[in-house]
């Protein structure tokens, strides 16, 4: 009868062009459901069986109407500022920048470079077999805002409570099963004491980490050999950072920055916008000041800037500022001679337009600039080091994170919703079996029940995951729908956050944003509206 219902729909165009192809291909779930409602009815002899009955059949003729019900749902804006706390736009004064992956963006070859030269510095300086290097860099593994386990050497995506999301925990390239994650920790919370094992992996360059991580683990565990995880993880750690502080990969991106840097017009312009309107402007970044010299040459070049150097645009520019430290240390500030690549030895009490800085810390910046933080924002990828220490000194903060704009095209399309609604039936269903007074007689009957349910959530969860990532699913959002640990952070050291720079030039400068009046941990997360289902 149901399919039947949905066949008619079809035909008489009562169902969305874009989503009747989508909810025809799904007639074997439906047949899954039918089967349910027949083993319901099989124990109707109770009342209880048969309210459940009853509202089961209610259900699927709701999971019926759902793809016209979507069509009217408002989607979320990919090029969007959300917002976790009110900023008036108009009362800031100043704007700061971080440098790599928010003023500057890089083409996936930058992935593959860090963990191909990280692989030959474990082999050819840290003594690791030579058959790891066979391993190449796999851009579907990793998402942003994993942890690694130092103890016991799992990838974990965990949600805002501190859980393991049941199918986000690999050991080297393998996942885990709930009851191998249980059988290994105990239970899927991570604890306080776990957590001191546990070191994030929060920005754009831990892609090409984590995936290093995986698969030195994974060779380990094929090899049948013993291996201590903390080591692992401290010899990734400095093959990666070696990668960086050697300069190995600055130079490599300048020497082809056609291959590796993406232009953004737009960003300039927005730049350009700010100093017009008033605004200062300073750059803040860990990176050397030749690389960022040379990266900025290259995206201005087809600009047709006006002015002699990109510098104009800035009224500070600090180098190597080795953040998260300069929040909270006493370092002072050195300037840096680009003539002669060496650091001068006079102080610094103030800041002068046509010269450049390294190092620094946030109390002798303050104190220089005579900027309160209120006035000031800062904008940066990386969630602790860029913002945890601005957010607490009472900056406020812009989180740039260039994975929202896809996440939030794929939470608009109508497989994403389709899927999410037919989860939101199925958690409602399970919610009614599992409150439900159970007689022994039958039992098994809810049994089976309880069991063909969690196949067809398991069903939606891993269809839902695959349309981000198959081993991790989405950055934001964990599979039960919670949002994730790296959401948390979002949530607290990001006032406002938006995929790209250049999203700002659609809000006027004086625009007053705020978060949403409708309570939600992340202003862009669209849940399907519990309306959908309600019944008669």
């Amino acid at each position: 009868m149901a399919l039947a219902r949905l066949r008619l729909l079809d035909r008489y165009g009562l169902l969305s062009p874009a989503l009747s192809a989508t909810a025809l291909r799904s007639l074997g779930d439906l047949r899954a459901l039918c089967t349910l409602s027949t083993t319901l009815r099989s124990g109707a002899g109770e009342d209880e069986i048969e309210r459940i009955r009853r509202e089961f059949d209610d259900a699927k003729r709701n999971y019926l109407s759902i793809p016209a019900a979507i069509k009217d749902m408002p989607k979320m804006n990919p090029q969007g500022i959300y917002v976790n706390k009110n900023v008036k736009l108009d009362d800031l004064q100043v704007y700061g920048f971080d440098y790599d992956y928010t003023l500057s963006h890089y083409s996936e070859h930058l992935q593959c470079l860090i963990y191909d030269l990280a692989k030959r510095h474990l082999v050819n300086e840290l003594k690791y077999p030579e058959s790891c290097l066979q391993y190449e860099y796999d851009r579907t593994f990793p998402i942003r805002g994993l942890y690694y386990d130092r103890l016991k050497g799992c990838l974990l995506k965990l949600d805002f409570f501190g859980s393991i999301e049941p199918d986000g925990c690999f050991f080297g390239r393998q996942r885990l099963s709930l009851s191998e994650i249980k059988e290994l920790y105990g239970t899927r919370h991570i604890g306080r004491d776990q957590a001191r094992h546990l070191v994030g992996l929060m920005d754009v360059f831990c892609f090409s980490e984590a995936c290093l991580i995986a698969d030195i683990v994974q060779h380990f565990i094929d090899a049948k050999l013993e291996f201590d995880p903390s080591y692992i993880y401290e010899d990734v750690n400095q093959s990666i950072q070696h990668v960086h502080r050697s300069g190995l990969i600055h130079r490599q991106i300048l020497s082809e920055p056609e291959k590796f840097l993406i232009k953004k017009s737009q960003v300039f312009r927005f730049l350009k916008m700010l100093k017009e309107k008033g605004k200062k402007l300073f750059l803040l970044t860990n990176s050397p000041f030749y690389f960022v010299d040379g990266g900025m040459r290259y995206l201005l070049e087809d600009q047709h800037f006006d002015g002699n150097s990109w510098r104009e645009l800035f009224d500070v520019v600090i180098a190597q500022a080795n953040k998260p430290t300069f929040y909270n240390s006493d370092h002072p500030f050195r300037v840096y001679d680009t003539q002669k690549d060496t650091l001068t030895f006079t102080a610094v009490d103030k800041f002068l337009p046509d010269q450049v800085y390294y190092h620094g810390c946030l109390k002798s910046f303050l104190q220089i600039t005579k900027w309160k933080g209120s006035e000031v924002i800062y904008f940066g990828d990386h969630l602790l080091s860029d913002l945890r220490g601005p957010s607490k000194a009472g900056w406020r903060t812009a989180a740039v994170i260039r994975e929202l704009e896809d996440e939030i095209e794929i939470q608009n399309g109508d497989s994403y919703r389709f899927q999410q609604a037919k989860l939101s039936i199925i958690h409602d269903l399970l919610g009614k079996v599992h409150a439900a007074v159970v007689s022994t007689e039958k039992g098994q009957v809810y049994k089976a029940l309880l069991n063909e349910l969690n196949a067809e959530r398991r069903q939606c969860r891993s269809g839902m995951r695959d349309l981000f990532n198959t081993s991790f699913g989405a950055t934001f959002l964990t599979d039960t729908g919670r949002e994730s640990s790296f959401s948390y952070h979002i949530h607290q050291y990001a006032d406002i956050y938006t995929s790209k720079l250049e999203n700002f030039l659609s809000y006027a400068p004086e625009s007053w944003l705020h978060p949403p009046h409708d309570i939600k941990i992340m202003p862009h997360n669209a849940k399907v509206p519990a309306s959908l289902f309600s019944t008669s």
